[in-house]
């Protein structure tokens, strides 16, 4: 009960009013005036805990997750059996979550526009209640929240009514809410009810953010109000409800609906995807799409996933490039094609490898990988900054355990040429023919000398390969072009036009890894059986990732092919670039 301090002054009577000056009275007011508050603050203090546990009580969040869920199938099936629908077909809404933000943001503080009604649905996710007459939700939906402040007053049902069907409503639940828009007297901005339905009722027991004490419930409401994730910036996991790991990978939906951030690296994806789509459109390019199986596994050293036709009862490989039908296509006289889809490849798990990852691949005739290079340096550097606002991104490389490096895409980004550095670097100087046996020794023994760890089959492309990773791809922290590769790593690549044994080709490295891989596209037939004859030597001594020979694409090839250059991005490990995300799992809706 809200009381007058004037309630507890004694009325003075004749006597008092002759004898008490006026300053005694203004004193004995003061005095009553600490007492009242003393009073009001004790009250508080010792209702605290009891009111916490009648939250927890109402939000049934002690109750054994198993019998929340009886108790919520019950109560459907009496819902039921007494003819009401607990899963309504539709509900009109009159704008987004983030429209009623938009337009209803500058209102005062305590302002109410009862004369218009609004119609939003969203899923709550929080829950209070001050009386059995006032509940306040957190409704989120399309990234954003509001609150909701259903008040018994405004409401179209009775006050019995009301507190039945509130206290009904749980977390998780999907709601719709007819209303009117309104700031509450602490500024908040909120819709007031005058009907809220359950659309769909969450059957389970929701996690709730884990503290320990009051002291680290207030630091983990001042992080999470303190720290609002854009791309480009360190992430805070911190501030995720849900931590537990494998609950994450395994209920990626419980993931996207508690941690707010999840659903920003989802958009931030489909950002990096739609830019480089509109990049290339606006340079003439065609998007298509090529086959997901194919007869032969071709376009990328790698080993490939088998199926099975029934119909034609015949093997089909899991494509891992589109590559090769796109140069077809460029045969064809679609001089300027790309395709974004999923490959699928056999080379293990870890933090930055998946078996299946989304190529970004484009073809574009009369350039070479000099062209290349210019376009996928405007093409990263205008992405990232148009997305973070700066050319310079934070990125938590070795985990959240250790401190962000910053990486830099201002053009023009550094070059390095491969033989020479890793001669420069590694005080070597490697033989001049790579595909002879003096060559292959060559490198075995200096991997050896430095310690560098290759698996058999020791081919002397898979020796030069570790060698990269060891004195190059560990300088690559800012974007750097690793070019002009041997002709026996580059089956599918042009050879240099002033540097004998090597080829047109560049590998893109970030922050370590390899991020594109371009060529100017070899297009001679008869040289390009010549490759594929010299990668079966490699099948041969046991490397399953050298590529087999595709007779259909050198017979396509000999029709004519004009000089062309191509790339490939995956365009997962720039979201997990852009999205401070260490594990690629996190960059998109792998289970």
């Amino acid at each position: 009960m809200q009381l007058s301090m004037d309630s507890f002054v004694s009325e003075p009577g004749p006597a008092s009013s002759e004898t008490l000056s006026n300053n005694a009275l203004k004193r004995e007011r003061r005095a009553r005036e600490r007492q009242v508050r003393e009073e009001e603050k004790k009250k508080v203090t010792t209702n605290k805990t009891p009111e916490n546990q009648r939250q927890q009580v109402a939000n049934n969040d002690t109750m054994d997750p198993s019998q929340f869920l009886s108790n919520r199938i019950k109560s459907l099936a009496l819902l039921k059996e007494s003819g009401v629908n607990p899963y309504p077909h539709k509900f009109d809404i009159s704008m987004s979550i983030t429209e009623f933000i938009d337009k209803y943001s500058s209102l005062h503080v305590g302002e109410h526009v009862e004369n218009t009604e609004i119609s939003l649905a969203g899923r709550i996710l929080n829950k209070r209640s001050s009386s059995s007459k006032l509940y306040f939700y957190d409704l989120h939906g399309n990234g954003a929240k509001i609150q909701v402040m259903a008040d018994a007053r405004h409401s179209n049902m009775d006050e019995n009514e009301f507190c039945k069907y509130h206290s009904g409503v749980k977390r998780g639940d999907i709601v719709g809410i007819c209303g009117f828009p309104g700031k509450s007297q602490r500024g908040e901005l909120s819709i007031f009810p005058r009907s809220l339905v359950v659309l769909t009722p969450c059957l389970h027991m929701l996690p709730r953010h884990t503290v320990t004490s009051n002291s680290d419930e207030a630091q983990s409401k001042k992080k999470t109000r303190n720290h609002s994730w854009t791309p480009g910036i360190t992430r805070n996991p911190e501030t995720n409800i849900l931590r537990d790991q494998e609950t994450r990978y395994r209920q990626r939906y419980l993931d996207l609906m508690l941690n707010s951030e999840v659903q920003k690296i989802f958009r931030t994806r489909a950002k990096i995807i739609s830019y480089s789509r509109d990049f290339l459109d606006n340079l003439g390019f065609i998007e298509v799409e090529t086959p997901a199986m194919t007869m032969t596994a071709g376009g990328a050293a790698a080993r490939p996933f088998i199926t099975h036709h029934n119909e034609l009862n015949m093997k089909l490989y899991m494509r891992i490039s589109p590559e090769l039908y796109l140069k077809k296509l460029v045969v064809g006289g679609l001089d300027r094609v790309y395709e974004i889809g999923k490959v699928f490849r056999k080379e293990g798990m870890d933090l930055t490898h998946l078996p299946e990852f989304t190529m970004f691949e484009f073809y574009m005739a009369y350039a070479d990988y000099n062209d290349l290079m210019g376009i996928i340096e405007k093409l990263l550097s205008g992405m990232v900054k148009e997305m973070t606002g700066s050319h310079k991104i934070k990125y938590h490389g070795n985990g959240f355990d250790s401190e962000p490096v910053e990486i830099d895409f201002t053009p023009p980004f550094r070059r390095i040429d491969l033989i020479e550095e890793i001669e420069s670097r590694a005080n070597l100087s490697i033989p001049k023919d790579l595909s002879s046996e003096t060559a292959n020794k060559f490198l075995l023994e200096a991997c050896e000398k430095f310690d560098v760890k290759c698996l058999a089959p020791h081919t002397t492309t898979r020796l030069l390969d570790k060698l990269v990773g060891h004195f190059l791809e560990e300088t690559c922290i800012n974007p750097t072009f690793i070019i002009n590769h041997p002709e026996i790593m580059s089956p599918l690549a042009k050879w240099h036009r002033s540097k004998p044994g090597l080829t047109e080709r560049f590998e893109l490295f970030v922050n370590k890894k390899e991020l594109c891989n371009a060529y100017t596209e070899l297009n001679d037939p008869q040289v390009q059986r010549q490759r594929f004859a010299e990668q079966l030597k490699d099948r041969q001594l046991g490397d399953d990732e050298a590529m087999v020979l595709d007779e259909s694409f050198c017979s396509c090839l000999e029709y004519g092919l004009p000089p062309t250059a191509g790339l490939g991005m995956g365009i997962d490990r720039l979201a997990m670039l852009l999205t401070d995300s260490p594990n690629v799992k996190l960059s998109f809706f792998q289970q």
